[in-house]
């Protein structure tokens, strides 16, 4: 969501055709869906705009990353959601842009994350990856698919080394908890010039059922940066949401862009 002009979007990608749960019951594993539905909900007239995946997916995690793109991860390609009744695990993750309508395909794992698997954004940019096939009572052998403990961390393409030298961070930030409509100012520290810096706000999700509940981002109103103190420190001025329509009151990850690179999010709290 981008405040400064009142717009807001969600998206909805993959799931399972009508009936898929009953097909399981007869052994039949339907091909999951592989289109992706954008909606502009401020939009007087909405209208669906499709895409189409590199691949289907179902019971897939769906999560805003700190640079806006949108991580598609975990699920299955037929199937549908529940305890064994999905086949052939997605094992790899797909990267979305949703400026240029484009869709990538990253590095798989190898461990399937199928039913009750979960994944979220943490403060460094990176996501945790977790969950999968509890089955009935925690079943490790004598299963298509073994209940999975193991936990990875999958590192997104902006946390290379290759952009360190891009790479803002956060040095301070004066008001950790303004109220709505409120500027605060936030220190940068910024390799060389700074390069159109923006401020991301990011709710992490509660995520269960590869549905992650709250999930939201918004584009923060910023005044361009200003050299102070330090040899590469720069201070902006950041306006938060106006009200708790756009942003409820609670606790935000607050994330500076520079030239497309994230830096580490502070902790802040809106309302």
């Amino acid at each position: 969501m981008n405040y400064r002009y009142r717009t807001a979007e969600v998206m909805i990608c993959g799931g399972a055709p009508p009936g898929s749960f009953q097909d399981v019951n007869r052994g039949v594993f339907v091909g999951a869906l592989d289109t992706c539905g954008r909606l502009v909900i401020t939009d007087p007239n909405p209208q669906w705009a499709i895409s189409v995946m590199p691949s289907a997916r179902v019971m897939g995690d769906m999560l805003i990353l700190p640079t806006g793109e949108v991580l598609i991860i975990n699920g299955a390609r037929q199937g549908t959601a529940g305890w064994g009744v999905a086949r052939e695990p997605n094992l790899a993750p797909v990267l979305y842009n949703p400026v240029f309508d484009r869709f990538q395909v990253m590095t798989a794992t190898n461990i399937p994350r199928l039913y009750h698997s979960t994944a979220n954004v943490m403060p460094d940019g990176s996501v945790l990856v977790g969950g999968s096939n509890p089955n009935f009572g925690y079943t490790f052998t004598g299963s298509l698919y073994p209940t999975e403990l193991r936990i990875e961390r999958y590192n997104p393409y902006y946390l290379n080394a290759a952009h360190d030298a891009r790479r803002p961070g956060i040095v301070a930030i004066d008001n950790e908890a303004p109220g709505y409509g409120v500027d605060f100012k936030v220190t940068l520290a910024i390799p060389g010039a700074p390069d159109g810096v923006v401020f991301h706000l990011y709710a992490p999700p509660f995520t269960t059922h590869t549905y992650s509940m709250n999930q939201r981002m918004l584009v923060l109103a910023t005044s361009a940066p200003v050299a102070a103190g330090g040899r590469q420190n720069f201070v902006t001025t950041v306006t938060a949401p106006p009200s708790a329509v756009l942003a409820p009151s609670g606790w935000y990850l607050l994330t500076a862009i520079n030239d497309g690179v994230p830096s580490p999010s502070s902790w802040i709290h809106i309302g």
